[in-house]
């Protein structure tokens, strides 16, 4: 018994400190993860308020198409409509800027 008793005194002494310096390692470990977590989180809130702000500007200009402008919009395309049926139908008059005075 005395033998098993002097066998395991030394193994624990030397246990303590091997474990102590493990615990601390683990620790270091979980620290640097929840920092390059923090950061990751971070940057990605970065890219969403930037993103966010991008989309925000673009619904601004097209409030600022509808309201300032109305639905005129429609009327405007027609009229494009209008004006190639005349172009390919061939109707219309032709306007000439080159005409000659007489």
């Amino acid at each position: 018994m005395e033998g098993i008793l002097a066998l395991l005194i030394p193994i624990v002494a030397l246990s303590i400190p091997i474990v102590a310096i493990w615990t601390k390692h683990q620790q270091k470990i979980a620290e640097m993860q929840v920092g390059a977590t923090a950061e990751h989180t971070a940057e990605k809130a970065a890219q969403y308020a930037s993103h966010i702000q991008r989309l925000e500007d673009r619904v601004q200009v097209l409030e600022r198409i509808v309201t300032d402008r109305g639905y005129d919009i429609a009327t405007q395309i027609e009229a494009l409509r209008d004006t190639r049926r005349v172009d390919e139908e061939g109707t219309g008059v032709p306007l000439s800027l080159n005409k000659e005075r007489v």
